[in-house]
């Protein structure tokens, strides 16, 4: 990967979001899953239903990371085709300064043959390569007048100059051909992806439909319970928060209402905005790469939500993940963005009560969900945007 390449956020998660007894729960939960009629090994070798399912999630989850690296090659594409015009435009406007130093050389050269004047081979120095060294000679530059010395002096100036910017537009083109590779690339990922994933799921019988979605049915009902759970845990630490804050104040006469109540008033009244946004949002599709109005990928909501909120987050959730604070779970709040896997490929917007709004994958709705919807274990981390 080349140098200017953006490294990715590795696997170490924030303290407080995993524990080992925690992932043991989540695989001890996926393993009963595993166990159920469905799974067993089909008696024509074709692959179990938990087999195929396990599969369709890892090529949506493929989908989901190309998308978020097309994104930010995306990105970086817009900022450097904009540089390249830039430097494009710079090299057209100091040429056509250049050829008017060009000209006006000519004319005196011109002038001074019409006069007779012995005057140095005019075509000879505008081909040459280091025109300062053709007229660095002392014979030469005592013949000039001081107005022929100011125009030499521009067109070397000048053409130093345009040929660093010509190098300078060159790079860049070199640099954006890449990042549009990249571009491709990841976008013929996700199609390739997406595609596989159609193909496992048409192969499906009616039956093996049913049967897959009362798999999925069990495991929301998992998740809708961890998220009860967490809920009952983050109402017990309010409330103690609340009598701790209450018994504080009684016992100092002068005690205001405390100095994180403003800043936390503010965040709720930011947070509010951006959810409301959200929930406006659920029922459209997820598409990805999309950024809004009639669909979104994952970060394109996040983004568009807190957007709505006067916060501008950036572009991808690999950048997202570092643009705030980085909280406990237990500690989460509703507007506060929820990151999953390893390679911080998934966002949703925490809403409280263990649910969040997300854009889920390609082919689904954005839509209210726990954030257990795959397990504890792909938690990665929550952070407080603003």
């Amino acid at each position: 990967m080349a140098s200017h390449r953006k490294s990715r956020p590795s696997g170490t998660r924030a303290a407080g979001i995993r524990t080992p007894a925690l992932a043991t729960a989540a695989l001890t939960s996926m393993a009963l899953f595993s166990q159920t009629a469905e799974a067993a090994p089909s008696d024509d070798g074709k692959p179990s239903l938990e087999e195929v399912e396990k599969k369709v999630d890892s090529l949506y989850r493929q989908a989901e990371s190309a998308t978020e690296k097309y994104n930010a090659a995306k990105e970086r594409t817009g900022r450097q085709r904009k540089q390249v015009d830039t430097l494009l435009d710079d090299v057209a406007r100091r040429t056509d300064r250049l050829n008017k130093a060009r000209e006006e050389l000519g004319s005196f050269a011109a002038a001074q043959y019409r006069t007779g004047a012995s005057v140095p081979d005019t075509a000879t120095f505008l081909l040459a390569d280091s025109p300062q060294d053709y007229f660095d000679q002392d014979q030469l530059m005592s013949r000039l007048t001081s107005r022929q010395k100011g125009a030499v002096d521009d067109y070397v100036t000048e053409q130093s100059a345009t040929m660093k910017k010509r190098q300078e537009a060159s790079q860049s083109l070199d640099t954006l051909t890449e990042t549009q590779d990249d571009l491709k690339t990841a976008k013929t990922t996700v199609q390739t992806k997406l595609a596989s994933a159609r193909e496992l799921l048409s192969q499906l019988t009616a039956a093996e439909k049913a049967r897959l979605a009362a798999i999925e049915k069990r495991q929301q009902e998992a998740a809708d319970r961890k998220a009860a759970e967490l809920a009952k845990q983050q109402a017990a630490a309010a409330d103690q928060a609340a009598s701790s804050s209450s018994a504080s104040s009684g016992s100092s006469s002068d005690s205001g209402s405390g100095s994180g109540s403003g800043s936390d008033s503010a965040y709720a009244t930011k947070a509010a905005k951006a959810i409301a946004f959200a929930r406006a949002q659920i029922g459209k599709p997820y598409v990805w790469g999309a950024t809004g109005p009639g669909s979104y990928d994952c970060s394109g909501l996040s983004q568009a939500a807190w957007k709505a909120a006067g916060v501008s987050l950036p572009r991808t959730t690999y950048d997202q993940v570092n643009a705030g604070t980085t909280v406990p779970l237990a500690d989460a709040r509703p507007g506060d963005l929820v990151f999953f896997y390893d390679d911080v490929s998934h966002v949703g917007i925490y809403i409280g009560n263990g649910m969040m709004i997300h854009a889920p994958k390609p082919g689904a709705y954005v839509r209210e969900e726990s954030i257990y919807y795959g397990g504890e274990s792909i938690i990665h981390s929550v952070v407080r945007p603003a």
